[in-house]
């Protein structure tokens, strides 16, 4: 994933949210789109997205363990690529994920919050809770910060 921002440290958290639109518009048809992923939320600090339970189940009704990492994994590379700059992309490198109980229905919510944000490597913890605030699935995302190729 591209970063959009000159340096993330100039930019004010309010400024944020349309550095976010930028990249979700870099592919209408990614993943985080067909899931119906919307970011509610981007700072420096944290990103925070809601995803619906309807459509992403597996066949027992529930919601699928690879959506929870789905979300988890769109809410780190977005906050890394606001961390990495405009002049680097960022690629994930290590997710894991302890899935705690099931939803059913309603929207789920991922908030990443960092744990290291170097110049190589970022790290993020991700949080997904269901509408009672329970927590659904911990989530950990490692990504490599790379000089953006030419032309990308």
């Amino acid at each position: 994933m591209s970063s959009t921002t000159d340096n993330a440290a100039s930019h004010s958290s309010q400024d944020l949210m349309p550095l976010v639109e930028q990249i979700g518009s870099l592919n209408p048809n990614s993943l985080m789109h067909r899931m119906g992923i919307e970011i509610t939320e981007a700072t420096l600090e944290r990103v925070v997205a809601t995803m619906p339970v309807e459509g992403n189940t597996q066949p027992y009704g529930l919601l699928h363990g690879g959506a929870s990492v789905v979300l988890a994994e769109t809410l780190g590379s977005i906050g890394a690529a606001i961390h990495a700059g405009a002049d680097r992309i960022v690629v994930g490198t290590d997710i894991n994920a302890t899935h705690h109980r099931a939803a059913r229905s309603g929207l789920v919510t991922g908030v990443a919050t960092p744990l290291t944000l170097g110049n190589t490597l970022s790290a993020w913890e991700i949080v997904v809770t269901d509408e009672d605030g329970k927590r659904v699935c911990t989530s950990r995302l490692t990504c490599l910060i790379r000089q953006a190729p030419p032309g990308s």
